[in-house]
């Protein structure tokens, strides 16, 4: 019986047909066209459709394994940092042990991009990449369900809401993550639920306490428990952050209205926000397995969060943005006429908001360092 089928990625077996389903769906077939085709073309389905599929056809029809997946996954992925992207760097992943299996946690600021650019990495250092924990409420669409299982995406419950069925999704999930890691599947996990909006990149300790479910379940100490998981932090940093202003708005509408509800097809609008904006540079810095001083939730998330600060790596925006513009050197000049170009073309009333995410992590380091 397989106990995780309702929230696993999709085995070798199962890829044809999950790729018979895209090429048929219609939804996605229309967008395809949309990024693809001349506009005039692609408002008229009856033509754009039969050109679409049979184009995919041609490029997906013969994909029958997960590993070819990501090999084309990998291709679109280079697209993305060629276009949109001044260079990405990595650090750490030469200390970890090629075949051995991780449980990556890291800050999140873009919702696809993080753990694809954390596989990218993976995959540079002829790593395997990561089985990769995403939230049902990002699975509204079919066509992104598909995309998300044929790519080693495994399901987050969050839309679980009583009690008793919250328990059970969490303890599914937190058996699945260990059982992953035993097989030698690495996992990529985010640090709390959603991308921090306003640059304070912070664990929640909920997200550790359901790690330890599986382990209490065993009866193990947490401190035990925690040393099998082989915890790595990752830190994450965009020169340009993505989705910056929408953030902003976000973080506006709280202050000034209260609760902020998303509208249908934001988070889709988000992600291809981080597909096709400007990143600059992205330095992904890899850390230590964490192996002792967590004996509790807290401790642990105090552990990853010093880790992930102190090797998040600073670009000139966030030294303007905290007003240490002293620490800039001056082959950097081209980049701090950039940052403030970029910042000069926000709306008045959200640059101050953008400008605190840039300096959110300058300041954290200052406190640390105190």
């Amino acid at each position: 019986m397989d106990k995780y089928a309702d929230i696993r990625p999709y085995n070798d077996d199962e890829v044809a047909d999950a790729v018979a389903r895209l090429i048929a769906d219609n939804a996605f077939v229309d967008l395809i066209a949309k990024r693809n085709l001349p506009s005039w073309l692609a408002k008229v389905p009856f033509l754009s459709r039969p050109l679409v599929r049979s184009g995919l056809k041609r490029k997906w029809g013969s994909v029958k394994s997960v590993r070819q997946v990501q090999l084309e996954v990998v291709h679109y992925l280079e697209q993305i940092i060629n276009n949109t992207t001044s260079q990405v760097t990595f650090s750490g992943l030469d200390e970890l042990d090629k075949n051995g299996a991780y449980l990556f946690i890291s800050n999140h600021r873009d919702i696809v991009l993080d753990p694809a650019l954390v596989n990218f990495g993976l995959h540079q250092f002829d790593m395997n990449t990561v089985r990769i924990a995403i939230g049902d409420n990002l699975l509204q669409i079919p066509y992104i369900t598909e995309l998300m299982r044929l790519n080693k995406s495994f399901i987050v419950k969050r839309s679980a809401k009583a009690p008793k069925e919250m328990l059970r999704a969490l303890t599914q999930l937190s058996a699945y993550i260990y059982d992953s890691l035993t097989e030698g599947h690495s996992i990529w996990i985010a640090q709390r639920e959603g991308r921090t909006k306003d640059g304070f990149d912070q664990t929640d300790p909920a997200l550790l306490k359901m790690l330890q479910l599986n382990g209490r379940k065993q009866k193990k100490e947490f401190a035990d428990y925690v040393r099998e998981l082989k915890i790595v932090p990752v830190s994450i940093s965009y020169q340009y952050e993505p989705c910056a202003v929408s953030k902003a708005k976000e973080l506006y509408h709280k202050k000034h209205h209260g609760e902020y509800v998303k509208q249908a097809g934001e988070d889709i609008e988000s992600i291809v926000d981080g597909f096709t904006s400007d990143k600059g540079h992205v330095h992904l810095a890899f850390g230590q397995p964490i192996s002792h001083d967590c004996d509790t939730p807290e401790d642990l998330a105090k552990t990853i969060d010093k880790q992930i600060l102190e090797s998040f790596y600073l670009h000139p925006g966030n030294y303007i943005a905290a007003q240490h513009a002293d620490a800039i050197v001056d082959s950097e000049s081209n980049d701090v006429k950039e940052f403030d170009k970029r910042m000069s073309a926000i709306p008045d009333h959200l640059r101050d908001l953008v400008m605190a995410i840039y300096a959110k992590p300058v300041l954290r380091k200052e406190e640390m360092d105190r």
